[in-house]
């Protein structure tokens, strides 16, 4: 069952010289094909995560002044836009043109040409946005272009998309929910949900639903009882299970048991979070309606699973991009119910439509380390050492690298899965009977090892006390090591549970002047990881949202934030904190 949602719109408004009598006549049509270039772009390059163009609307005439700016609010808001970009081939008249909504994402692409002074307008109304306090994006392509000349120079593409990427993730999460399901996981405090953070700095409200809901749904029968007989058959054919590892072994019957239950648990995480018209037709209407949740977590342990069967997978299957019901797109399921780490899942999501890996930030092994233990001295992307992402078996199977392009393995967003890569991700991976020490109810947790040489960006949003969030980032790759050292390594932690074996990209400064330094500056137990060097992208996205970067390891000539950001001083972390201050929460 796919998450249905009514995806929010990019509003175009192509800017004109309002002088008639020649000026704005020369201009009319100029002006509107940029702005239809630029909706084609978008339609062609970005798609919402179901896989769908991302649909664009444009203003119904030049905006020459305030009337036709205030029309083209009202038609915006009408059509449910979500992401405002201004572009004009030439000289406007600035704040009487420009986009007021202080909620809505904005930017302007000021043409280069020289015929008619674009890159004055730019200039001018970014000016404007300064002063009243409206954060927006400036777009000046490098080269001069003739005036008529519909082509987007790479460059301008660049940001055009990097834009539209971000302002599209900041309005698909306004107004959605995050679900916990239980709430404070082993004292972890990003379990510890923080409504005033969803509410003022991403527009979420925030829904709670006791662990007991499961046990009544499960108990009641509360889920669709043919697709539960259809996902049983599915696992039993697709699902490989494992050797049980514990001492005490639990009987095939009690192991059968076990896996109808998180079979159960894996409909209803689902059904809570976005609702399963299948409800109402035996008699649950308000079940059946959900908590229009973009993501959610499940805190398990430890009261749930001293009890009753884990969650691994459930959140395994969930955050993946298929199931019983074929390729979809993924869940976003947070571990432990780290609402913080399940943001970051939602962030790395929103801006890929790609499955997202959980895991524990859990050991830097050095050189010397690994040599000790295992009698193999790194080397390649691997000498100065990595870092060892595990977790309880719960993060997506996309994450085994079984999906490929041109002969390299990578993560791929659902529409782009063939069912042979959703079959590998299944056949990559072994379902063990859960650690009976960590989990005494049971269950099952996966195991694969993700695919070396993947690029991939790592990051994670926490909350400091008087200072707010704070945003993490490590672009970098999975590594293979060879099979007897990944043996070795893997055995000494649960061995039934996924490893990813990471280096991060390092700059020789600061947190990123070698890979220990970057697991010692990680600022807490969990990571989410993306397919792909997304750090820029997430950078804008968090500056449109008002959060600062703490930590990132991406090249400066990257970064892409909103242009008050160089009123804030010459050190660009600095003034990215100094500026996310003096705005404070987009929502507040």
């Amino acid at each position: 069952m796919a998450q249905k949602f009514n995806y929010p719109k990019i509003g175009i408004r192509p800017i004109i010289d309002g002088r008639y009598g020649g000026v704005r006549e020369s201009l009319e049509d100029i002006t509107m094909n940029m702005a239809r270039s630029v909706a084609d772009l978008y339609a062609a390059e970005l798609k919402y995560p179901d896989g769908t163009p991302v649909q664009c609307v444009i203003a119904d005439t030049c905006i020459g002044g305030v009337k036709e700016a205030a029309d083209c609010a009202e038609k915006f808001a009408n059509n449910n836009v979500g992401v405002s970009l201004s572009v004009t081939p030439c000289w406007c008249y600035g704040t009487e043109t420009m986009d007021m909504n202080p909620h809505l994402p904005k930017a302007i692409w000021g043409f280069n040409g020289t015929e008619r002074p674009g890159a004055v307008y730019l200039a001018a109304t970014l000016a404007g946005h300064n002063q009243k306090g409206l954060p927006c994006f400036g777009i000046y392509g490098r080269d001069v272009q003739d005036m008529g000349d519909t082509t987007i120079p790479s460059d301008v593409k660049d940001k055009l998309l990097a834009f539209a990427k971000a302002g599209m993730a900041v309005s698909i999460m306004k107004g959605k929910s995050y679900l916990s399901v239980g709430f404070v996981s082993m004292g972890i405090a990003g379990s510890a949900v923080d409504p005033d953070f969803f509410q003022d700095y991403l527009g979420m409200r925030n829904e709670y639903v006791d662990s007991t809901e499961l046990l009544r749904r499960i108990d009641l029968e509360i889920y669709d009882r043919d697709e539960y007989n259809k996902a049983l058959a599915w696992v039993k054919e697709n699902c490989k299970e494992g050797e049980d590892l514990n001492t005490k072994k639990k009987s095939r019957e009690e192991l059968d048991k076990d896996w109808e239950f998180v079979i159960k648990m894996t409909l209803i995480i689902r059904d809570l979070m976005v609702g399963n018209p299948q409800l109402d037709k035996i008699g649950w209407c308000e079940e059946a309606r959900g908590h229009n949740a973009l993501v959610s977590g499940f805190q398990g342990q430890r009261q749930w699973t001293d009890y009753k069967p884990n969650g691994d997978f459930a959140e395994a299957i969930l955050n993946s991009s298929f199931d019983w019901n074929g390729i979809r797109a993924p869940f976003m399921v947070a571990t432990e119910n780290d609402s913080l780490n399940g943001v970051s899942m939602l962030f790395n999501y929103l801006l890929t439509n790609t499955a997202q890996i959980f895991a524990d930030v859990r050991t830097y092994w050095s050189p010397d380390a690994v040599a000790r233990v295992s009698g193999w001295m790194p080397e390649g992307r691997a000498q100065q050492g990595f870092i060892h992402l595990i977790n309880s078996g719960a993060a997506t199977l996309d994450g085994s690298g079984q999906q490929s392009k041109d002969g390299k393995p990578v993560m791929k967003p659902f529409w782009e899965i063939a069912e042979e890569e959703a079959k590998a991700c299944l056949d990559a991976t072994t379902w063990y009977p859960a650690n009976t020490g960590y989990f005494r109810g049971g269950g099952f947790s996966s195991k694969f090892l993700t695919k070396g040489e993947m690029p991939v960006t790592m990051c994670r949003l926490n909350l400091t006390k008087g200072l707010g969030p704070v945003m993490q980032i490590a672009e970098g790759y999975t590594i293979d090591l060879p099979g007897n050292v990944n043996e070795v390594l893997d055995r000494r932690t649960d061995y039934s549970w996924p490893t990813t074996w990471f280096v991060p990209n390092l700059t020789g400064e600061g947190a990123f002047k070698d890979v220990y330094s970057v697991m010692a500056n990680w600022g807490a137990n969990h990571g989410a990881i993306s397919y792909g060097h997304i750090g820029a992208d997430l950078i804008t996205l968090c500056a449109m949202l008002r959060i600062p970067v703490c930590m990132h390891n991406v090249a400066a000539e990257k970064l892409f934030r909103p242009a008050s950001w160089a009123s804030f001083g010459m050190d660009a972390e600095g003034s990215d904190y100094r500026a996310c201050s003096n705005y404070g929460p987009l929502y507040k």
